[in-house]
This record gives structure tokens, sequence and C-alpha cells, in this order.
């Protein structure tokens, strides 16, 4: 089988998540955590560097940032670009696969936010919050 072809069956094959042999729930799991969809959102109109991130995404660690934004690179959602210069410069960008996910991940925040009573319903339960 040449390489256009194995690409070619990788392109018309389609994952099942239920299945525990789906290698779709990595990339599930990936994107579904809660900073992820915040970074990806964060990124959909340009490139930010780490400290305009973690300033958007508040009350983000930055250990937890680094490891979600390594994620979202490893995974091809993202690509960083360090720049030669003093100080370094470093930037994040959505790559297209990251940019497709930018709709239906808007879709799971907004019904958060639009859920902000049964949020806080949750949050006291879960002592996050005061009563």
């Amino acid at each position: 089988m040449t390489q256009g072809s194995v690409d070619e069956v990788r392109s018309e094959r389609r994952g099942n998540v239920f299945s525990a042999q789906c290698p779709c729930r990595e990339l599930l799991d990936i994107v579904a955590s809660k900073w992820s969809v915040m970074v990806i959102e964060a990124l959909c109109d340009a490139p930010q560097r780490f400290g305009a991130l973690r300033r958007r995404l508040d009350g983000v660690s930055p250990e937890v940032l680094t490891s979600t934004l390594r994620r979202l690179e490893d995974a091809g959602l993202l690509m960083r670009t360090v720049y030669p210069q003093v100080p370094l410069r470093v930037e994040y960008a959505l790559t297209d696969d990251g940019r497709s996910a930018v709709v239906p991940l808007r879709g799971i925040r907004l019904w958060a936010e639009s859920h902000y009573g049964m949020a806080l319903d949750v949050a006291r339960r879960n002592r996050s919050l005061p009563n």
C-alpha cells in the first residue's frame, strides 16, 4: 500500500468512541478538558503568548496551562512558534485541525454558561462555592 492510499484510508475511516479500541477516545480526552476548551477558543482569533493566555484563562496555574498547551500541540491542534530574540518570544496558534474544533467546543462553553443556575448548584454541591 502506498502512502497516498494509506492517507486515503485514514481520511475515509470514522471512529467510534464507544469502542474501547478506538483511538478517538484519546483525542476526545484531550479536547474535552475544560482548559483545552478555553485555550482553543482563546486562540481562535489570533496567536497568543503564554502570558496573554494565562491572563485570559483566569485561575489556570502555569503548570496546568503548560501541560494543556503541550497536549494540544502533541495532538496537532496547535503549533508553538519560538522567535529567536531577546527576550525569547513564544506564540501559540491553532492549526487547521484546531480551528475545526472551535465551533463545537464553543457550543459546549455556551451551553455551560447558559446553565448558570445549574452550575451554581453543582459548584455548591462540590463545595467549590460557599452557600
